[in-house]
């Protein structure tokens, strides 16, 4: 049991740092919370042309304000909560069990009103800064999926963003590249298209008169094929469409 002068000291203890809270926070601004957006503490008006990295390290500063001002507003309510004790008769005793809280403990935590075996877990806050929406899924949290989907998914964005340099150097990949434009994951996905022949054929408006176009990447096709043995990428033509070509060979191949 505390006794009235130990009681006295911990009530001042508490004002005192209760004043002080309340005048850091006022004099701050609530971590510069007041303003309207972090723009006006650096002086920027927009973010359309700033670097991704300013704009990060502003996201930054922003949320650790958040958790600044969090943490000060929890620690007044946690002072005003032990001066109410001290008012009712309560403080010094665990509000679970009712047992005298250690005055060692009081003098390290004066704002408990907890003994050390029920001291309550600890929240997590999960208020997040309103910036971080654009970085919600699909956009924020992803795998890079196997799946040769035509959606353009958040894969797809990363790579489109990747494709104009990444921090990393071929020395960080695990498979070889030859160029810094490959240092980046799947960089080897074809973009606009699904299949490799979709790079050198055409058809007319109505989806007929197939016509192929020869280019570098339609002689690397090609040889890939042949390297494989096959004709196509889905496997061997059926018998009578490997040699001749023409239905009216393949008539007389079956006379025979």
């Amino acid at each position: 049991m505390l006794t009235n002068e130990q009681l006295s000291t911990f009530r001042s203890q508490l004002i005192n740092a209760k004043n002080e809270l309340q005048e850091h926070i006022k004099d701050g601004d609530h971590y510069g919370l007041e303003r309207d957006h972090p723009h006006n503490s650096v002086g920027e008006l927009s973010s359309y042309d700033n670097h991704p990295a300013d704009e990060g390290t502003e996201l930054y500063e922003r949320e650790k304000d958040l958790a600044l001002n969090e943490h000060s507003l929890k620690e007044l309510h946690d002072i005003e909560h032990a001066l109410q004790a001290i008012e009712d008769g309560t403080y010094g005793t665990c509000k679970t069990c009712g047992a005298d809280i250690p005055k060692e403990r009081l003098e390290t935590i004066p704002t408990t009103t907890y003994c050390k075996e029920h001291s309550p877990n600890q929240l997590v806050s999960h208020n997040r800064p309103i910036e971080e929406g654009v970085l919600m899924p699909p956009y924020g949290k992803f795998e890079f999926d196997e799946q040769d989907a035509e959606v353009y998914d958040a894969e797809d964005s990363w790579q489109d963003v990747a494709r104009y340099g990444t921090s990393e150097t071929p020395s960080d990949l695990s498979n070889s590249v030859d160029s810094y434009s490959e240092t980046y994951i799947e960089s080897d996905d074809p973009v606009g298209y699904v299949e490799d022949y979709e790079n050198f054929i055409g058809t007319d408006i109505e989806g007929k008169e197939i016509t192929v176009y020869p280019s570098d990447l339609h002689e690397k096709y090609e040889r890939e094929l042949d390297e494989a043995g096959t004709m196509t990428m889905f496997g061997d033509l059926p018998p009578y469409e490997i040699h001749p070509y023409t239905e009216e060979a393949a008539k007389r191949q079956q006379e025979k």
